[in-house]
C-alpha cells in the first residue's frame, strides 16, 4: 500500500501506560470470579478455553517487559511503524496459540501470573524513553508506538472475553480511545485519499478512500459508528454487512461501503 503522507498521531506515553494498567485491572478483577467451570469453557477463539485467553491478556503487557529486558536493537530506526503494525500481525496465530497454551500450563495460578505480570510492567516501564527500541514479534518498533498497540490487545480481548463469559468487563475509556484511533488511522494508511469521512465518535475521525476530496460543508460520504463496533469490524470479529444491517453502521454516499477493506487484521 502507498505510505501515507499525514503527519503521525502522538499518543502521550504516561496516559498510554495509565489506560494499559487500568484495563489489565478491570480484567484482572473479572477473572477473579471465575469458577473452574467457568475457566474451562470454549472461549469462541479456536480450541482456547477461557483459561487461555485470560492467560494469552497477560502477554500483552509481558511482551513490553521482556523486550525491555533484553538489549535495545542496534538500529538508527524502527523496523516497524505504529501506522504498520496492524498489518504486521497476519501469520503469527499458530505461534502466538502455541505459547499460550504452553504459559497456562505453567501458570495453574492465574491471579498470581496477573500480579506477577502487572509488578514487573510497572517496574520496567515507567523509567524507560518512549523513543527506546525494542524488539518486538514483528521487528523493532518504538516503546512508545509499542504501548499504544497493548492497547489494542487488551480491548479487543475485554471484548472475546465479554462475549464468551458475560462478564460485562468494563472498558477504560482512555484504553478505547487509543486503540480505536490506532485502528481508524489504519483504515486511512490502508486506504488513502479523501473521498469518504469515517467518524468514531468521541474518539477519531478520518479521511480515506480515493476520490474526489471534499473541502467544506456537509462531506457526500460518511461513515459513522461507535467504538466498540468499529473495533469488531476492524479486526474481524463482525462483517459490515452484519452490522449495517443491525444499523449499527452508518453508511451514506456512493463511495461509503468499507467491505472490501475490513478487517484490517487478521
Amino acid at each position: 500500500m502507498p505510505p501515507s503522507q499525514k503527519r503521525a498521531r502522538r499518543y502521550d506515553p504516561v496516559r498510554t501506560r495509565a489506560a494499559i494498567m487500568a484495563q489489565f485491572a478491570h480484567v484482572r478483577a473479572a477473572v477473579r470470579t471465575l469458577t473452574p467451570q467457568q475457566l474451562e469453557a470454549p472461549s469462541g477463539l479456536g480450541a482456547w478455553t477461557v483459561r487461555e485467553l485470560t492467560v494469552h491478556v497477560t502477554m500483552a503487557l509481558s511482551h513490553v517487559s521482556r523486550n525491555l529486558e533484553l538489549p535495545e536493537p542496534a538500529l538508527a530506526k524502527p523496523e516497524v511503524t505504529l501506522s504498520e503494525w496492524p498489518f504486521s500481525t497476519a501469520g503469527r496465530a499458530c505461534r502466538i496459540a502455541d505459547d499460550t497454551v504452553a504459559l497456562a500450563a505453567a501458570h495453574p495460578d492465574v491471579d498470581t501470573l496477573y500480579g506477577e505480570v502487572a509488578d514487573r510492567f510497572e517496574a520496567l516501564v515507567p523509567g524507560a524513553p518512549e523513543d527506546r527500541l525494542v524488539a518486538t514479534r514483528v521487528g523493532a518498533m518504538r516503546l512508545g508506538d509499542f504501548l499504544v498497540t497493548r492497547t489494542v490487545e487488551l480491548v479487543v480481548h475485554t471484548y472475546d472475553l465479554n462475549e464468551a463469559t458475560g462478564l460485562g468487563v468494563p472498558y477504560d475509556r482512555q484504553a478505547l480511545a487509543a486503540c480505536t484511533r490506532l485502528l481508524a488511522d489504519a483504515l486511512a494508511e490502508k486506504a488513502p485519499g479523501g473521498s469518504v469521512e469515517v467518524r468514531v465518535p468521541p474518539f477519531a475521525v478520518v479521511q480515506c478512500v480515493q476520490g474526489p476530496r471534499h473541502t467544506r460543508g456537509t462531506p457526500p460520504n460518511v461513515v459513522e459508528t461507535d467504538p466498540l463496533t468499529w473495533i469488531r469490524l476492524a479486526t474481524g470479529r463482525t462483517s459490515w454487512a452484519r452490522e449495517l444491517d443491525a444499523a449499527k453502521v452508518s453508511a451514506r454516499g456512493e463511495r461509503a461501503d468499507l467491505a472490501a477493506l475490513l478487517p484490517l487484521m487478521g
